[in-house]
């Protein structure tokens, strides 16, 4: 069985994983990712076509983000609900095809169908995977640089319904996202893509996401309060412990909702470290502190702890024996061997938790997170005051994801060298290679602002846009650079929605992107000036001395 994937950063060689993943994925597993989207490029070519005759379904649209959601880096393992999701597609797809006939608008739709519109998913598992070897993404396109953006828009896609999902959970959704994705999966089948229509569909997309970004900050805050700075231990208290790693905070106030009083300590790991900064969540007082750092130290950080895990969105890996008895997945998270929690009923969780004996006390660190936009902006015209008086010299953007392969030390580096005379914004989980420095405050102003989680970029952008027109100048000529690292496909959304609101200027790290070809490398770099990262120092004071 062979295998092609190329989608995050720490891809095999820098060109792409053809024996197995480097996350972990078999090739049975990426086989079956592929035809998933194979699958989710029918159905929206399908709803694409139904929306200009004025026809919609949200069943439709639920399963285009969960089937794109489920294909993004480290979520979904486990081939059986992959195959699972491959059979509600069909089912999805069927009863909107009963439904267009219905309205008597599928004949007409149904006269340029591509070839996914017609997949009809084998019944055995071994027969799915052999289809998915005809879906590979070196199967799409022979054109190199055609291929590059048709990927490019592929894991933006992905990016952007994992930020829809967590959204819709909470209750908010836009109808111009879902057609968007279905315009874009629509477009995907062709045959004959042009590399202007690519281009601006990629653009197109960062320009949704931002749209996306912001109805998952008003779900958020909606819901739990607007974050406040709050500083977060990394101590152990003795008793028993949950650990809830991803991105849903949905999951985590379910959690403490069905652990109040029952003498458990919940902890975050990893990106869920934001959580303590909402209003709503930090009022429980069995929300205690932080275990860990990022999701790739996860296995030497989990290993014989006795405490439960519970992982709600990605970042998971191939659990130890030594604490793969206690792991616990849920909502599109899925590992072979782990028990899934379907039904948001936390019991197994809780009493395996129980079962352990509890945590042992042990000393940490403090952290401090919560600086989203609403903190920051209401400071803004202290902040102001101290560019203008030349007390902040600069601004950097420091954040994006984090990973296990050499080089990320550079962001250390950056931050610890940056001068007394600068701020550092930082948001995702890169943000624990440093946020435990102590870089100090600037008039009262901390020198680094833990904005949030990746979800949280919204709140990046919202400040950026503050500060240009605060001094009424665009983004490019304020004294702030970013400089970013990326691993999966949100971080390449959130790439897609700066260049869409035209940011130039981007250091990107650890390296470039394997999907990305030397043409399409160019095209970048000539419209938005992208830029590899360098040294720290060089790359230090090149910014300093252009923005001097």
């Amino acid at each position: 069985m062979n295998m092609f994937c190329y989608q995050c950063e720490q891809t095999a060689q820098g060109k792409g994983c053809t024996v197995s993943g480097v996350c972990g994925k078999q090739p049975e597993t990426a086989t079956l990712q592929d035809l998933l989207i194979y699958q989710a490029k029918g159905i929206g070519y399908l709803a694409h076509e139904a929306l200009k005759k004025g026809v919609k379904d949200e069943s439709v649209d639920r399963f285009i983000i969960e089937a794109l959601f489920t294909t993004v880096t480290n979520v979904n393992f486990d081939n059986q609900r992959i195959a699972e999701m491959i059979y509600k597609g069909d089912q999805v797809k069927n009863a909107y095809i009963n439904k267009l006939k219905n309205l008597s608008v599928y004949d007409e739709i149904s006269k340029s169908n591509p070839a996914s519109v017609s997949f009809i998913p084998a019944q055995s598992l071994d027969e799915l995977i052999k289809q998915g070897s005809n879906a590979g993404i070196l199967n799409s396109q022979p054109d190199e640089d055609l291929r590059s953006l048709q990927q490019l828009l592929t894991l933006g896609l992905k990016g952007m319904a994992a930020y829809a999902d967590h959204a819709y959970l909470l209750g908010k959704k836009d109808d111009a996202i879902f057609a968007f994705m279905h315009e874009a999966l629509s477009y995907l089948n062709k045959k004959d893509p042009s590399v202007e229509e690519l281009v601006g569909l990629n653009m197109k997309c960062g320009q949704v996401n931002v749209r996306t970004m912001e109805i998952l900050d008003e779900a958020n805050t909606g819901t739990y309060g607007h974050p406040v700075p709050v500083k977060v231990s990394t101590e152990w208290k003795s008793g028993p412990a949950i650990v809830v790693s991803g991105h849903d905070l949905l999951d985590l106030e379910n959690l403490l909702k069905q652990t109040e009083g029952k003498g458990i300590n919940i902890y975050t790991h990893g990106e869920m470290l934001p959580a303590h900064g909402y209003p709503m969540l930090k009022k429980y007082p069995h929300l205690v502190g932080h275990f860990g750092t990022a999701w790739q130290n996860q296995q030497k950080e989990f290993d014989n702890v006795p405490a439960a895990f519970l992982f709600t969105t990605n970042c998971i890996q191939k659990p130890r024996p030594s604490y793969a008895d206690r792991v616990f997945t849920t909502g599109l998270v899925a590992f072979p061997g782990l028990t899934h929690v379907s039904n948001k009923d936390f019991s197994p969780v809780i009493e395996k938790a129980k079962s352990l004996g509890g945590l042992p006390a042990k000393s940490g660190i403090t952290m401090t997170t919560g600086f989203a936009r609403n903190t920051v902006m209401s400071v803004a015209g202290d902040v102001i005051e101290a560019v203008k008086s030349g007390a902040i010299r600069h601004f950097f953007l420091v954040g994006g994801c984090d990973g296990a392969k050499p080089g990320r030390n550079y962001y250390t580096e950056f931050v610890e060298k940056t001068p007394k005379d600068t701020v550092v914004l930082t948001l995702a989980c890169g943000k624990f290679r440093f946020n435990h420095l102590d870089l100090g405050t600037i008039g009262g102003i901390p020198r680094l602002l833990d904005v949030g989680q990746c979800n949280d970029a919204y709140s990046a952008v919202k400040i950026a846009l503050a500060l240009a027109d605060a001094f009424k100048c665009g983004v490019n000529d304020l004294p702030l650079s970013l400089v970013l690292s990326w691993y999966e496909q949100k971080a390449v959304v959130i790439l897609l929605s700066l260049l869409s609101l035209g940011v130039k200027n981007i250091r990107l790290g650890p390296s470039l992107p394997a999907f990305i070809t030397p043409n399409i490398l160019n095209f970048l770099v000539e419209k938005f000036n992208i830029m590899p990262i360098t040294t720290a120092q060089e790359d230090l004071d090149a910014i300093l001395k252009n923005k001097g």
